[in-house]
């Protein structure tokens, strides 16, 4: 069984920060996002390192370590769940406008562009936009809070692959939003909130599995890792390439290196 922090035990604080620390680069990415002239290929190439970076984290670090406190059969079952609930929440936030959420040319949506009356990026849509970030953002941040359960250590690249994954995410998707009309206000608030969220979702993380069994908690960070590379291959990695070109897979690569030998210090 795992064991929850206790009186005195600081690491449930631990969570929270580095869970806000992880989920504060969106906001940095966003801030660069509304007040840089970055091109499309530099964010594009800033996302496909950090796609590399996370993917190797989830391979060596979060499913690693699933599979040791769970085992095999946890790890299926929380991968395929996590890979269907992102799939399922993506498709119903996207008809809602939340699609090209971080696309950095601006929203895309056909309808709005056909004078159909349905603006993508208002209205329900600004809803659906802040949903979207926080379907991308939380199951990152509850898995560094996962990683500090049992007496365990923090797990620097799964901190790291989240940090360096947010920064371009956050950028790709302010630029976006700024094209499309969106208040500079808006765009940095429903970020700060996202940062804010994704410091909960890691003490959340923390506590709420503090008494659960290994196989459990196996269960949830297999699941947190199937949707977390349910979102790279469905929303990050295509705009890496759109945008970054053929040096894509380069620094994809790149970045999966680095985080591996991370990984083992």
């Amino acid at each position: 069984m795992c064991r929850a922090a206790g009186e005195g035990d600081d690491r449930v604080w631990w969570a929270l920060l580095w869970g806000g620390v992880a989920g504060s680069a969106s906001l940095l990415g966003a801030l660069g996002g509304v007040y840089l002239r970055v091109s499309g290929r530099v964010i594009g190439g800033i996302m496909a390192f950090g796609a590399g970076v996370l993917v190797s984290a989830l391979a060596f670090s979060l499913t690693r370590e699933a599979f040791d406190r769970g085992g095999a059969g946890a790890v299926l079952i929380g991968l395929a769940l996590g890979a269907l609930s992102f799939f399922g929440g993506d498709v119903l936030l996207s008809r809602h406008g939340a699609r090209d959420r971080k696309r950095s040319g601006g929203q895309k949506n056909a309808d709005a562009k056909a004078g159909s009356g349905r603006d993508p990026s208002g209205g329900g849509g600004g809803l659906a936009l802040a949903l979207g970030a926080l379907l991308d953002g939380i199951p990152e941040s509850a898995a560094i809070g996962i990683t500090l359960l049992g007496g365990g250590s923090l797990g620097v690249p799964m901190v790291t692959a989240v940090f360096l994954s947010n920064v371009p995410e956050g950028m790709s998707s302010a630029a976006g939003m700024r094209k499309s009309g969106r208040s500079t206000s808006y765009i940095l608030l429903l970020w700060a909130g996202v940062t804010v969220a994704s410091a909960l979702a890691s003490f959340l993380g923390f506590v709420l599995l503090g008494y659960a069994s290994d196989v459990v908690v196996g269960g949830v960070q297999a699941f947190a890792a199937g949707a977390i590379i349910t979102m790279l291959a469905d929303t990050m990695m295509p705009e890496a390439y759109e945008r970054g070109g053929p040096t894509t897979g380069l620094l994809t690569a790149l970045g999966f290196i680095l985080s591996f030998l991370l990984s083992q210090f």
